[in-house]
This record gives structure tokens, sequence and C-alpha cells, in this order.
């Protein structure tokens, strides 16, 4: 499937549907390829879960990117507390490495702030996605059946 994903099946779906024929003496019924329908339709529902799934695979990456820097963060601590008590008696030295601390630990929680802020723009951009997509695709169905009901006015 192309870059398009949803709105670009939706698009096809309403080309089908603007380029079909119309029945003999009736401009506003139309003969449509059904199968061809059928399988955008059917490409549409098997694009939604793939796009979930991607935004789901990206806040899990990004949770393992914070977690390895937590754990790093942690580390660094550690083995600046570890050099701290080897050379108690220097005061300079656990004052420098406590600021070094601190540093890695603010560090750590930025990346975990612009990590969540970017996994929740995603995903609200996915939502924003599939919303449009919705939208677009009822007001193709309403305008279907607007025709169709159209129809039986004449009758």
């Amino acid at each position: 499937m192309d870059e398009t994903g949803v709105l670009g099946l939706i698009e096809e779906l309403s080309i089908l549907l603007e380029d079909s024929k119309p029945v003999f003496g009736k401009n506003n019924l139309r003969q449509v390829d059904i199968t061809a329908a059928f399988e955008i339709m059917d490409e549409i529902r098997d694009t939604f879960p793939g796009e979930f799934a991607q935004a789901r695979q990206i806040v899990r990456e990004r949770q393992s990117l914070l977690d390895d820097a937590e754990a790093e963060s942690s580390r660094l601590i550690e083995d600046a507390r570890s050099q701290a008590m080897t050379i108690a008696s220097e005061q300079e030295i656990v004052r420098i490495a406590q600021q070094q601390a601190d540093t890695i630990m603010a560090d750590a929680r930025e990346l975990e702030r612009q990590t969540r802020a970017g996994a929740e723009d995603y995903a609200d951009e996915v939502f924003g996605h599939v919303e449009q997509s919705l939208d677009t695709l009822i007001t193709s169905v309403r305008r279907c059946r607007d025709r169709l009901n159209n129809q039986g006015i004449g009758r």
C-alpha cells in the first residue's frame, strides 16, 4: 500500500463510485464493481490495525530509550556515589559527583518529558488521521444514501 494510507483508499473508493456508469435511464443509479468496492473496504479495515500497531511500536521504542537512559543515569549515580565513598575525605569530589548526578537526572527527566510528549503528539496525529478518514468515509456514505433516496422520489 502507498503512503497515503486510509485517506488514499477512501479517495480510491470515492473515485470508483463517481466513475461508475449510470443505469440506463436513471442517472441517479450507478453500476458499481462491488468486488472492487469490497476490496478497497477490506484494505481500509486492514490498514487501521497497522497504523495503531505502528503507533504502539513507537511508544514502546521510546519507552525503551527512556528505560535505558534511566538505567544509565542510575548506573552513573551509583558510580559517582561509589567514588565519593572511596574519597570521603575530599568533600569537593563528593560535591562535584552530586552535581553530575543531579545533571544526569535532570537530563533523564527532560528526555522522559520529550519522549512522552513526542509519543502523545504522534498518537494524536494518528487519531486525527483516523478521525479525518472516518469523516470522509461518512460523507461519502451520506452522499451515496442521498443519491439512493433521491431515486425513490422519481418513482
